[in-house]
């Protein structure tokens, strides 16, 4: 996908509540697209939908695509009834850890796309009218 057109959040927009679930389906598209583990028609799907070649909104009704992704979600789930309870509390706490780390980056992400705040420090001017001592 290096030399390919690669969309945007807001060509998302008709399937996303709201920009910011827009930018995180993005995301999410792109891990699976870039992730060698995923494979098959699962990545396949992603790379189709960032590169514009195909909608949201088509890959989600094409049979293809969701038997890949229900495929997916099915061995998740068999994967975690197969955890001892020891595993479960280790899983928990990673992913708690993970979710911190990545609402912090979302959050910074967020503050360099909506631009300055008012907690910005600029230095005295220069020249000009300055105060004389």
């Amino acid at each position: 996908m290096s030399n390919e057109r690669e969309i945007q959040d807001e060509d998302l927009m008709d399937v996303a509540q709201d920009p910011e679930q827009a930018h995180r389906l993005r995301k999410a598209l792109k891990v699976l697209a870039e992730n060698p583990k995923v494979g098959g028609k699962l990545q396949e799907m992603a790379q189709e939908v960032l590169s514009g070649r195909i909608g949201m909104k088509d890959a989600i009704q094409t049979p293809g695509y969701m038997d890949a992704m229900g495929d997916r979600l099915n061995e998740m789930r068999r994967a975690a009834e197969n955890q001892t309870m020891a595993e479960r509390e280790e899983s928990r706490a990673k992913f708690a850890a993970w979710q911190k780390e990545q609402e912090a980056k979302e959050d910074e992400e967020r503050a360099e796309r909506d631009g300055p705040t008012g907690n910005i420090v600029t230095a005295p001017r220069r020249g000009g009218r300055g105060h004389r001592g």
